[in-house]
């Protein structure tokens, strides 16, 4: 329940204060500063820049690419504002690493908020295992703005991770055998070319401090 609980605060805190604004007394902390990629690492030949104050990525290769932090995290409360301009599959990736290289790009493994403006946004998957460990519901399925702006919120907290996207909660999960109990967080462009997503505001408030 604990979980459940901070993401209701950190829900109040989003309606109350601006997207932009993380004041300090809350223990939001910005991951991106909005005019470059510090604290960020490019995986890949995909394309990552920062545009009005924006973070963009985009297919150059046609292959998977990922924008890691440099800093591996645990246990926390994660927003974020994306907008998805081509009809490609993304995603915000929780507890993860990058294990090598192939043919197709960086492989990573960890868990997976998927972010596609076709389907099952906001769901969970296990990149390098378990594959989808929970899909939305009817409802959430409905939640996206396919290109426009969308607020995603994600908590993970030992085997609990729940989603909320533009207000609904998508996911509310139990993972009976969690693989890492942390590792970095990252943005996905997936293989296949003709993908363009932007990213902003991105926040974070560590739990267990």
């Amino acid at each position: 329940m604990r979980i459940v609980k901070m993401l209701l605060v950190g829900l109040v805190l989003l309606v109350s204060a601006a997207w932009a604004q993380a004041p300090a007394e809350t223990g939001w902390i910005p991951l991106f500063n909005g005019k470059d990629l510090s604290g960020w690492k490019i995986n890949g030949a995909e394309k990552w820049v920062v545009e009005n104050g924006e973070i963009v990525g985009e297919s150059t290769v046609g292959k998977y690419g990922y924008l890691t932090t440099e800093k591996t995290y645990r246990d926390f409360l994660l927003r974020v504002r994306f907008k998805c301009d081509g009809e490609g599959n993304y995603g915000v990736f929780l507890r993860s690493r990058i294990t090598g290289q192939s043919a197709t790009g960086p492989d990573i493994a960890g868990t997976q908020v998927e972010v596609d403006p076709t389907r099952h946004t906001g769901g969970i998957y296990e990149s390098g295992g378990r594959e989808w460990l929970a899909l939305p519901t009817e409802e959430g399925e409905r939640a996206i703005n396919p290109h426009d702006w969308n607020d995603l919120e994600i908590a993970i907290e030992g085997k609990h991770i729940v989603t909320r996207l533009n207000g609904v909660q998508i996911i509310d999960y139990y993972d009976p055998a969690p693989r890492f109990k942390d590792g970095v967080i990252g943005l996905q462009l997936h293989t296949g070319g003709g993908a363009k997503v932007h990213w902003k505001d991105v926040f974070i408030q560590q739990l267990g401090k």
